[in-house]
Order: C-alpha cells, then structure tokens, then sequence
C-alpha cells in the first residue's frame, strides 16, 4: 500500500529538534502584536483625514492611509466591520481625539478601490531566493461541523492565494489572488513581476514543474535558478547530452545521488519556509475571505499580507538544530 510504504519511509527520518536562541526578544515581539500602538499609529491619526472637505452626501472623505489602518485592525483582530468600527470609536474616546470614524459602509465600499501597498523585499542590494506556494482560502458555505454532521448540497466556494516568499528574510514580497481552478505555474509571472529585486533562484513544489515556469523565469531574470523537483515519469530533453536544460540537469543529478540528495545539494528543503508562510496566514489571519466581490477580496488579501509582514519585523525567533 502506497500509504504505508511512505509513512514507514517517513519513520525512519526523525523529526528535527531545535530550540530558540532569542526567545526574551521574540516573547516581546509576541506580545507586540496584540498592542494597540502598534496598529493604530501617529501617523495614521495626523492623515486621518486627507483633505478638509465632506461628499455631497454631509460624509467625511477619509485618506487611505485612514482606511487602511482600520482594514489593519480589522485583520488583526478578526473583527467584522461593525466591531472594526466599535473598535475605533473606544480608541478615539480613549485618546481624546476628536476625530470622526468611518461607518462600516464606508469601509467596505472604500475597500473596493483601495490602493494597499505592495509588499516588497529588504534584500534589495543582494538577489533573492524566491520561495513560491499557493493554498486554498474559504468563501462561503457551511461550515466543517455542519458538514460533517449534516452534508451538503452545494459545493463550498473557494479562492486560491499564491505566495512568493523571501527565503532570506521570511517576508511575503508577492502575492496574488485567484479562481479556486487557476494553475500555479501560471501564476509565477504575476509573482515574479511584483519583485523588483533580481533573483537568485525560484523554488517551488512538483506542481511547478512545467515549461512555462522555467520560461517565465529565464524572460524576467536570466541567471536565476528554478529549483522545482522533476515529476517521477519525467524524461530529458532531446537536447540533453549536448545543451542540457536546467530541468536536465536536475534529473541527473537525481540520478546520480537520489531525490534526497538532490534536495540537500539545491537547496530545496528551504521551501518548507514558504509551508510555514501559508500555515502562519491561517493561524493567524484565518482560513477564509469574509469579502464579498473580488476586488474587496484581493483588498483583504492585501492587508492580511501587510499585516503579517508587519509581525515578522516585530521580531522572529533564530532557532539552532539540537537534534
């Protein structure tokens, strides 16, 4: 059995130990994330409004910067957007400002336009190891429980978010939004045009392991790697012998010293951090879109991407292998 052929497999490596060399420091990151002050800054209540002017409908036009901070509070603290509006208006009462705050109407339909801006990598001078990933967000339906007790008569909706993740800092530097169907090597252009940064590599699952990835890769950034393993039927090139391919020269050395070995001399056992990305996004900012059209939901997207950003420059734990 297939299933238990790999998980006796599995058996045999043991599962890595390792302890955290800063934890004094990283426990105050921790802790930093739930503080207000982090969120709700000076600079977003000096822009809270961007110009001394009302619609013609008597409402306060707010700056994005004002609206942000408010989608901000709304992903941290998983809040609906009438709770998001609560939330400001105690904050405003506590600080003593006498700032208006922005309804929940006004915040979805803002979100609909809003420009959130666009992650970007700290390694500018160096090139970037870029780690790619994608998993499924929920839209709408009944929940596990009610399914499994119950069942269903209509499937659940879902998007697809796909990632790219610097290997070096552990920061999202791209990311994108899709139809539960889109492929993920057809989105490794949209991710790729979104980092300014020269590549030293891109490393993605088996589910990369086609032409058009390795295409993408050479037209934008020629000297980069792609780092994706082979599938177990594949085959060389014609052209193996005497031009081999990237892919080529994967499959050799697979050939040479194994799939694990492999692993070890690419360098592809980094990918786990982008694994890592993807469950920190649902620990921490759910696994679902609460958004109803697509242009609030990549909105959303884009906040929960600046948020955990946000989290990560806080503080990160630097661990060392003691097993």
């Amino acid at each position: 059995m297939p299933f238990k052929a790999n998980a006796a497999r599995r058996h045999r490596i043991p599962k890595q130990r390792r302890r955290i060399t800063n934890w004094a420091e990283y426990d105050a990151a921790l802790r930093q994330r739930g503080s207000l002050t982090v969120w709700f800054t000076e600079e977003a209540i000096a822009a809270w409004h961007a110009e001394p002017r009302t619609t013609p409908g008597g409402q306060p036009h707010y700056s994005d910067l004002a609206i942000t901070t408010a989608l901000t509070l709304k992903a941290v603290f998983r809040l609906a957007l009438r709770q998001t509006e609560g939330l400001i208006g105690s904050v405003m009462r506590l600080l003593g400002l006498a700032l208006s705050v922005p309804d929940h109407t006004t915040l979805s339909r803002r979100a609909e336009t809003l420009e959130v801006p666009r992650p970007r990598s700290d390694s500018a001078a160096e090139p970037v190891h870029l780690l790619v990933d994608s998993t499924g967000l929920k839209l709408c339906g009944a929940g596990e429980w009610l399914i499994e007790k119950h069942g269903t008569r209509r499937r659940r909706a879902w998007r697809k978010l796909h990632i790219g993740v610097d290997a070096d800092t552990g920061r999202i530097v791209a990311s994108e939004l899709t139809p539960h169907d889109a492929d993920d090597g057809a989105q490794v252009g949209p991710l790729l045009d979104q980092v300014a940064a020269p590549l030293a590599s891109v490393t993605g699952d088996g589910a990369y392991d086609q032409e058009g990835v390795y295409a993408s890769v050479a037209e934008r950034h020629p000297g980069a790697r792609v780092i994706v393993p082979p599938r177990s039927t594949a085959v060389p090139s014609a052209a193996a012998e005497t031009a081999p391919t990237q892919r080529d020269q994967h499959l050799q050395l697979i050939a040479e010293h194994g799939r694990m070995g492999w692993q070890k001399a690419c360098g592809y056992n980094h990918r786990a951090l982008a694994e890592a990305t993807i469950g920190r996004f649902k620990r921490v900012i759910g696994d679902g879109l609460h958004s109803r059209t697509d242009q609030r939901q990549a909105t959303e997207m884009n906040v929960a991407v600046m948020v955990l950003n946000c989290m990560l420059e806080l503080g990160r734990p630097k661990s060392v292998r003691i097993a």
